[in-house]
């Protein structure tokens, strides 16, 4: 997920706080040029559950991969503040926590001058949708040679689509909320366009109205979400609380919960909501040696998901053997599982489930003889 937002909005301090990083956070618009990638874990009990069953000699959990990308200004698509380059790394990331500030500070510069977080969500949005603008009449103008000249069916319908799209952006909607057929899909697909990318909102509290649980622009906030990107989640946060919390000792940490009810570190919410939002799920695999974590995209078939293991796993994919999780930490043992008929043996068609503990069986390609 790309961390994305006005210049100097505090990605850097989240970035920091969410991947235990130390990327330089600075008072300018700007500190961040060159964007910084780390790794948040995955919070899992699951996982925590069979690390304990096992004890195993190695312990992989999931990871979400986390990029802070240099702050947009207004014009960026048209290359205001190395809006270019900015723009380009967003188009790497699958998705994006959109970031925005919501409390005045005097000491945090703020680089349109006042904070305003309504205007910085429609400055941003509006940057992304004039990007996927620009990069879609680029290809239409060739295409619409192409297509006056030839009854080239496959051209003529990426032509229609890539019409749609602009038609939809020069009406301020993102992509995600077209309707796409699966075509459509794959013509779009080869732009990595920016406002097709699922989003998660972040807003950016001050310590004191993150523990009150109370800000005036909240309000706000959810209506333009609501109003403009429906369905999509918004959670508020505190950088400067996270950071504080991160820094207590465990002590430290069982008063503050105990002296505020209901005030807790927002992080596993958050990373458990990008990993969600990108349509992420992880199987297991668990025995004395290891227990790890597998990513793999939601409705993946079985020989996908072994061959996130190693490529011959799915290339000699001869079934899976599955225990869901729910069943294991029910019975207790695989031997229980099986003794209830919980102990699945499935084929290609399985479509893998978030926590399902596997065994993949297959057979060793065999190399072709040279002649």
């Amino acid at each position: 997920m790309g961390i994305v937002g006005l210049a100097n909005v505090g990605k850097s301090t989240f970035f920091n706080v969410l991947t235990t990083s130390n990327v330089r956070a600075e008072n300018f618009p700007f500190c961040t040029i060159d964007p910084s990638t780390a790794r948040s874990q995955v919070p899992d009990e699951r996982w925590e559950f069979l690390c304990e069953k096992y004890q195993p000699e190695r312990r992989i959990p999931a990871f979400l991969q986390v990029t802070d990308i240099a702050g947009l200004i207004r014009g960026a698509a048209s290359g205001q503040g190395l809006g270019n380059a900015f723009l380009s790394n967003i188009q790497a990331t699958d998705g994006i926590f959109h970031l925005v500030r919501s409390f005045d500070d005097e000491e945090i510069i703020h680089v349109e001058g006042n904070v305003d977080p309504v205007r910085d969500l429609e400055i941003v949005s509006q940057e992304l949708r004039l990007k996927d603008i620009e990069v879609l009449e680029k290809r239409r103008e060739p295409l619409e040679r192409l297509v006056g000249r030839t009854n080239d069916k496959t051209k003529k319908a990426e032509f229609d689509c890539i019409n749609k799209a602009l038609e939809l952006l020069r009406n301020g909607r993102d992509l995600r909320f077209g309707d796409w057929d699966a075509k459509e899909v794959d013509y779009l697909n080869q732009f990595q366009m920016l406002t097709a990318k699922p989003v998660v909102f972040l807003v950016n509290l001050s310590s004191n109205d993150f523990i009150r649980k109370r800000n005036k622009w909240l309000g706000p906030i959810k209506q333009w979400v609501d109003t403009h990107c429906p369905g999509e989640v918004l959670i508020p946060f505190s950088a400067p609380f996270e950071r504080d919390f991160i820094a207590m000792s465990p002590e430290e940490k069982t008063r503050f919960i105990a002296e505020h009810p209901g005030v807790n570190t927002i992080l596993p919410k958050i990373i458990l909501t990008g990993y969600a939002a990108l349509n992420l799920i992880h199987f297991f695999t668990a025995g004395a040696d290891e227990v790890k974590c597998w990513t793999v995209r939601r409705h993946s078939k079985a020989p996908r998901a072994a061959g996130v293991i190693h490529t011959d796993f799915e290339k000699g994919f001869i079934c899976a053997e599955i225990m869901a999780y729910n069943d294991f930490h029910q019975y207790g043992s695989e031997a229980e599982v099986k003794a209830n008929g919980k102990y699945l043996t499935k084929g290609k068609e399985y479509e893998v489930q978030d926590g399902d503990i596997i065994l993949f069986k297959f057979n060793t390609p065999t190399a072709s003889k040279k002649k």
